[in-house]
């Protein structure tokens, strides 16, 4: 509103209200770094870990202080421990889980682009991966050491199994959340079927995919120690099953906290590709 005031034939107009602007409220988590909330819950854990293993509440046997899992892990660092070197342990599982996601990455997001883009191939597809994904990958376990035996290709077999279905569904459900509009309007522009793959489809179904990769990454982690429990005489898995055998709790720790660092390196990895390759993901 404004008031007018007349003095001597001038109109002086006064602003008695300025304009007030809204902010609008964001919604979910926003933008804001989650960092040093991160970090002072991982301070809080430890903190309360220490305390119950320092308070004797629960028997040392059973749950060792930190500070004797960091001694621990300098030990294994110089000693090996299960006839092997803690990086012949690390390497070894390292090897079967890379090797395993190269082969589930490059064979599950083609035929998870076609299941989209074609019912034949869902049709084909769809039926045998329903059937098995469901199952756990232990009650396969045993047909893939009868088939394959107990080397690494049994581990590795199994391990493309367990992440392929993520993998290939999330590249189909990326394919299906296509909106028709944009296909229609590259179409319309006279993009080729080829064009319309790479240039669309692909960058649509991305986000998609690389979710699936993640949650992928981390069904391998937990079919790959369970396939080390059983039949290996390498790796993490193997590492902990050999210490739970002797009651070598703190040696446990240092394999669960090993497999804990390689999944978040592996997440955190993904979690670059998806800022470099998706930068526009959840900002439309």
């Amino acid at each position: 509103m404004s008031d007018v005031i007349e003095t001597r034939g001038v109109v002086i107009r006064t602003e008695t209200d300025q304009p007030k602007f809204v902010h609008m409220k964001g919604f979910g988590v926003g933008e804001g770094s989650t960092v040093l909330i991160s970090l002072t819950t991982a301070v809080v854990l430890i903190l309360a870990w220490w305390l119950v293993a320092k308070l004797g509440l629960v028997p040392r046997l059973f749950l060792p202080t930190p500070q004797e899992v960091v001694t621990q892990i300098g030990a294994i660092y110089r000693d090996g421990y299960a006839g092997a070197s803690l990086g012949e342990h690390v390497s070894a599982s390292l090897f079967r889980i890379a090797t395993a996601a190269a082969i589930a990455i490059l064979a599950g997001i083609p035929i998870g682009l076609l299941m989209g883009l074609n019912r034949w191939a869902k049709g084909i597809f769809d039926t045998p991966i329903e059937f098995y994904w469901p199952l756990p990958p232990l009650a396969y376990l045993p047909l893939m050491i009868i088939w394959l035996g107990i080397g690494e290709t049994s581990k590795v077999t199994l391990l493309v199994l367990a992440m392929f279905a993520p993998i290939c569904l999330s590249a189909q459900a990326g394919v299906r959340s296509l909106p028709i509009e944009r296909v229609n309007a590259a179409r319309s522009l006279g993009a080729r079927p080829w064009q319309l793959l790479l240039n669309i489809v692909l960058p649509s179904a991305l986000p998609e995919i690389l979710t699936g990769i993640r949650i992928a990454l981390g069904i391998g982690w937990g079919t790959l120690v369970a396939a080390e429990l059983i039949a290996s005489n390498r790796g993490i898995g193997y590492m902990i099953m050999s210490a739970s055998q002797f009651l070598a709790t703190d040696v446990v720790f240092v394999g669960i906290g090993i497999i804990a660092a390689c999944a978040f390196a592996f997440s955190a990895a993904i979690r670059l590709l998806e800022a470099t390759l998706i930068p526009w993901k959840g900002k439309s």
